[in-house]
């Protein structure tokens, strides 16, 4: 049998993916059931044979392309262990800048918030770490994703969200909210990148929309201003280059002091609005 070390090296030198190191040893600490900074502690520990089969098999399953995260079950999001699996898209650190925002502009300790389309939960699970006086309403269409956002729910223990099947608004209650979050679909059918990448393994549905991407955008855009309160806030990711054609979406709707903001790359990835705030008297 190989060491820690060793596997790592053959892994490394089999693919050229920039990934290799990290993606091994994500895989080889969830065989052992260990962090990865114990592999660098114990670097010449000699892996079983049921272990070696076991990694062998992840190997074999990521050099066909299938995501780490479908390997392990499980990606981390916001600092938070979350249950993955193929109904749904794996959350990526990119959506992180979507919570960050909704934070930055919602200081408030109590408020009511709507996430639309949830799948693993990310998004209102995360917002519900940060703002344990928060009541979040998650929705999601698939009942395979809504099975899965509830386990991570209950396994968080976070009981200011709950989950509701939905597609988008059509089976919710009439109610306000002062933020609406989503990551919804937003690939044009066509986009070869489809073919490419983690993205082959997960749902079509939660990833392409007609209208060259935007049409679940313009959906959620058009219904949201039935939903938010007065001066209430919209906001939704989108690919780098949609950024102008969503911030015109938003004012078309209604929306005021749209604008986009930049992920970690600079690239523009998320759109924010608000519904018109009330005037005060006199103005």
């Amino acid at each position: 049998m190989a060491s820690v070390k060793d596997n790592i090296a053959r892994w490394v030198e089999l693919t050229h993916s920039e990934s290799a190191r990290l993606d091994t040893e994500v895989l080889l600490g969830h065989i052992l059931a260990r962090g990865r900074a114990w592999l660098y502690t114990w670097p010449e520990y000699q892996l079983t044979p049921a272990q070696q089969s076991a990694f062998d098999g992840l190997l074999a399953r990521r050099r066909d392309g299938e995501p780490v995260a479908h390997l392990t079950g499980e990606r981390e999001f916001w600092s938070l262990r979350l249950k993955v699996d193929a109904s749904t898209l794996i959350p990526r650190p990119d959506t992180e800048l979507l919570v960050e925002t909704a934070l930055s502009l919602c200081p408030q300790q109590q408020l009511c918030a709507l996430d639309l389309g949830t799948g693993t939960g990310a998004i209102a699970l995360a917002l519900a770490a940060e703002r344990p006086g928060w009541r979040i309403i998650a929705v999601e269409k698939s009942e395979r994703a809504l099975v899965l956002a509830e386990e991570n729910r209950r396994n968080l223990g976070f009981h200011n969200v709950e989950i509701q099947q939905s597609d988008w608004f059509a089976q919710l209650q009439p109610q306000r909210f002062a933020l609406i979050i989503s990551n919804p679909p937003y690939i044009d059918r066509a986009d070869p990148h489809l073919q490419h990448g983690d993205v082959r393994f997960e749902p079509h549905s939660a990833l392409v929309a007609g209208r060259r991407g935007l049409a679940d955008i313009e959906h959620i855009a058009t219904r949201a201003v039935d939903y938010l309160e007065v001066g209430g806030w919209l906001l939704v990711e989108h690919g780098w280059q949609q950024a102008a054609r969503v911030r015109r979406i938003f004012s078309a709707a209604g929306f005021v002091d749209v604008q986009s903001r930049r992920d970690f790359c600079r690239r523009e990835r998320i759109t924010l609005g608000r519904t018109q705030p009330q005037l005060s008297a006199g103005t």
